[in-house]
């Protein structure tokens, strides 16, 4: 239980609500307390009036105590709805609490957990988990507070007419109780097992739909269905497992209550012939017996629920009391300016341990180009991350102007940045969604003149639903060099004070690629820019070139500059020269 602790707090923000479904509960609870009572009246009525020889009123006694039992259960079906209405209304406004605070705990937290976990473990939180501590929200506390009520109300009551009796018909409870505190712990560990399982599912499903293309092209859907029906029959057993611990609580239970029943028989007889109690009484008491069996029976099913909400909880608990690497130390807006200064700057990744940059210096004067240029693998785009301050150095720093990029407000830094990965992703709505993705509301004129900045409006024209075309996940329907310039527009649409293009212009022919380099500088005028590029044709024109490699600045000066230098940069210019031509 100590994991489903963490959802006390929303139990306190809906106190009044829970409060009200509680009062409910009980009123409810009353009226399905006295239909017992007026069958024990009813019949000893009966029997007295066929005793005294005097069954004329008869018919009039069952009339009157019939018709009070149906009312009374009509005012217990009554309260039941409103007390469903509350609990359960409780257990959905926690959910949508749970997932909106699941949700916005992703976001806050840094690349590197991502690297850590899978897609589809983290889908799987917050659904199939969510799901399983709503059930615990919702109909577990419900039923667990029916229960205690029913038994303070029902045994209290079967106490006052005989405590004999009530001793022998609660006898075979405490064996339930026993056997139920050590199922639950096995109930539990099993539980965990078939939830992680489940997200290994959700994850080789996810991979396949993701890459599906390849699937098809390598001919491995044989393979693919094989990994997914082994998952699956992973789960399988390890639900079946689950379920053979739950099926052994209700035999037991049923066992129970018929033992409770055979017990109300028998030893109300006894009293009976005693004179203690009067036959109505055991009337009475049987559907009190009757009266428990459905909540006690309810014992396993709510155990069940409370052990795979408190397996959910604890997976969802791992990363909702993470804090994320990359600390935001003030809430106050900054203002992002000045030169961009890295100095003696270290990244080792945690994860794998490599270390993507060693000892980098340099400075971006402010309204300048800077290029970084290198092999594959040099540590180019790392520069981009840290600059978006999506990894922290780890030994060195970077400051804007004079101030380090730390201590500058996270959002204020990243609303300030224009940032193109290579992969340009797209999200699947339309692609007017898609450039004026940086804005709250949507500007038609600015997305029309982001899109020919890109020049990309000519071919968005030709589509048959234009601008409003649905462009399928992570840009499907777009080719490559489509994808590259919807993400460039969506950056121009934004209009930041930096923009920085990581080898985003690589499936773009030579002639598009200038262009859209030309309409940059007019845009970047008098501010920063920085172009990450493994083509020299692309940097030719900036301020500044550096030259990576293995995470180092090899050469750094402009594009004739570092042409005199008969370096990497000239033998890799002489190479891509004499492809070209």
């Amino acid at each position: 239980m100590k994991h489903l602790f963490y959802l006390n707090k929303f139990f306190w923000k809906y106190r009044t609500l829970l409060s009200i479904g509680t009062v409910f509960i009980i009123i409810a609870n009353l009226f399905a307390l006295y239909p017992a009572e007026f069958v024990r009246k009813a019949f000893d009525a009966v029997i007295l009036s066929m005793n005294t020889g005097n069954s004329s009123n008869t018919s009039e006694i069952l009339i009157k105590y019939g018709s009070l039992i149906v009312l009374f259960a009509i005012l217990k079906g009554i309260f039941m709805y409103c007390m469903r209405q509350t609990i359960i209304v409780i257990s959905r406004k926690i959910e949508y609490d749970l997932k909106n605070e699941i949700y916005q705990q992703y976001q806050a937290l840094s690349i590197s957990f991502y690297k850590k976990n899978k897609t589809g473990d983290l889908m799987n939180r917050i659904s199939e988990d969510v799901s399983k501590v709503r059930m615990y929200l919702g109909p577990a506390l419900m039923y667990a507070i029916n229960i205690f009520i029913l038994f303070l109300l029902v045994i209290s009551k079967m106490l006052s007419i005989s405590t004999t009796l009530t001793f022998f018909v609660l006898l075979p409870l405490p064996i339930l109780a026993v056997s139920v505190y050590f199922v639950s712990s096995t109930m539990n560990k099993r539980s965990e097992k078939v939830q992680a399982q489940l997200s290994d599912i959700t994850t080789v499903a996810q991979e396949t739909f993701s890459g599906i293309k390849i699937i098809k092209s390598f001919s491995n859907e044989e393979n693919a269905l094989e990994v997914f029906m082994n998952s699956c029959k992973r789960y399988t057993k390890r639900q079946l497992e689950l379920v053979k611990i739950e099926a052994l609580f209700f035999p037991l239970i049923i066992s129970m209550i018929g033992v409770s029943s055979v017990l109300t028989i028998y030893i109300g007889g006894l009293e009976s012939f005693k004179g203690n109690i009067s036959t109505g009484n055991i009337a009475e008491f049987i559907i009190y017996v009757n009266m428990l069996a459905w909540p006690v029976a309810s014992i396993g099913w709510i155990t069940s629920l409370v052990q795979r909400a408190a397996a959910s909880q604890e997976r969802i608990n791992d990363f909702l009391l993470l804090t994320s690497d990359i600390e935001n130390k003030t809430t106050e807006h900054t203002s992002i300016e000045g030169d961009i200064v890295f100095n003696e700057v270290n990244l080792s990744y945690t994860d794998t341990n490599i270390q993507a940059l060693k000892n980098l210096s340099f400075r971006l004067k402010e309204g300048n180009t800077l290029g970084i240029f290198g092999k594959t693998g040099s540590g180019k785009s790392t520069i981009a991350n840290l600059v978006c301050r999506l990894y922290d150095t780890s030994t060195g720093s970077i400051s804007f102007g004079n101030t380090n990029i730390k201590n500058l407000n996270l959002n204020s830094l990243r609303t300030a940045i224009g940032y193109i990965p290579q992969d340009g992703y797209l999200f699947s709505g339309t692609i007017r969604e898609n450039i004026a993705f940086s804005s709250d509301t949507i500007d038609n004129q600015k997305i029309i003149e982001a899109a020919k900045k890109a020049d990309i409006l000519d071919e968005l024209n030709n589509f048959k639903e234009g601008l409003d075309t649905i462009i399928g996940e992570r840009g499907v329907q777009l080719s490559g060099g489509q994808r590259q310039r919807l993400a460039i527009a969506r950056t121009f649409y934004k209009n930041p004070s930096l923009y920085i293009f990581d080898d985003c212009l690589s499936a773009i022919d030579a002639t598009k690629e200038q262009r859209i380099l030309k309409q940059l500088k007019v845009e970047s005028k008098a501010k920063s820019s920085i172009i990450i590029s493994h083509r020299i044709s692309t940097l030719k024109d900036v301020d500044k070139i550096i030259v990576l490699e293995n995470g180092e600045i090899t050469e750094s000066g402009s594009h004739s500059e570092l042409l005199s230098q008969k370096g990497f940069y000239f033998e890799m210019h002489q190479i891509q020269t004499n492809k070209e031509s």
